[in-house]
């Protein structure tokens, strides 16, 4: 690990916002917060919004500038990127933020069911031959569940096309209510500043010509889920082993 990693690590350490959580301290002593995040950390009710695959952040510290009335927590298992949005949301004092390292399967381990209001899926590896580790999968959603409210809302956005017709898909499969969906956000109407903010690679993907996707939709707790069974071309401008910048979140 080069230098410049472990004094990342080394700082994050010692911010008050940061929370990395081993999986075996995890196991043998949970974690304190769960259920808790706005007694204990943020000191308000207001509701809690999660990126899931934050990657540097900048979505996660942008939505919190734009909603000083909701809390916002990052969460990626890439620590020496999560340091930048870490890094400026304590330079600029924001305290509605906070930043999550760890697995997205281990979510129930520090949230309750319905201490989640929002969560954003932002710029996601689409996972074009492995159902199961594709973040709108319905095992991610049966995740989801149990820690959003009873009208939790799920935000897709993403530069892939085979990650937004599967997500489509599988949003019509299940009868989730979709409250707004486009193809190509930057020339659909609303474009309002919530979907404004770019992350670094999506600003890089809007150079090269892609349009950008974008649903929103609730995710009612259900009984059974189903998968889509659908055909979909897969994206000619990825490779399968897509390099480590780009991996699982795609920041």
């Amino acid at each position: 690990m080069g230098k410049n990693k472990l004094a990342k690590f080394a700082y994050m350490e010692e911010y008050p916002h940061v929370f990395q959580y081993p999986y075996a301290v995890l196991q043998d002593k949970g974690f304190d917060m769960k259920g808790k995040w706005n007694e204990l950390f943020f000191g308000n009710n207001n509701p809690i919004v999660l990126e899931l695959g934050c990657g540097k952040g900048e979505y996660t510290v942008g939505l919190a500038k734009l909603f000083p009335e909701k809390n916002f927590i990052g969460l990626d298992i890439k620590g020496a990127r999560m340091w930048t949005g870490a890094r400026q949301s304590l330079d600029e004092g924001l305290s509605n933020v906070a930043f999550l390292r760890t697995h997205i399967e281990l979510l129930t381990y520090f949230f309750r069911q319905g201490e989640v209001s929002e969560i954003w899926i932002t710029f996601p590896d689409p996972q074009m031959n492995k159902v199961n580790k594709r973040m709108t999968s319905t095992r991610f959603m049966k995740l989801y569940c149990q820690i959003l409210s009873d009208d939790g809302i799920i935000h897709l956005k993403t530069d892939s096309n085979f990650m937004f017709t599967y997500t489509c898909a599988m949003v019509k499969e299940n009868d989730l209510p979709v409250l707004f969906e486009t193809d190509d956000l930057y020339h659909s109407e609303p474009a309002d500043d919530i979907l404004g903010i770019q992350t670094f690679y999506e600003q890089q993907w809007l150079a090269r010509g892609l349009n950008i996707k974008y649903i929103k939709f609730e995710c009612p707790d259900k009984d059974n889920w189903t998968e889509p069974e659908i055909e979909i071309e897969k994206d000619d401008y990825r490779s399968f082993g897509r390099s480590n910048s780009l991996n699982q979140s795609g920041k």
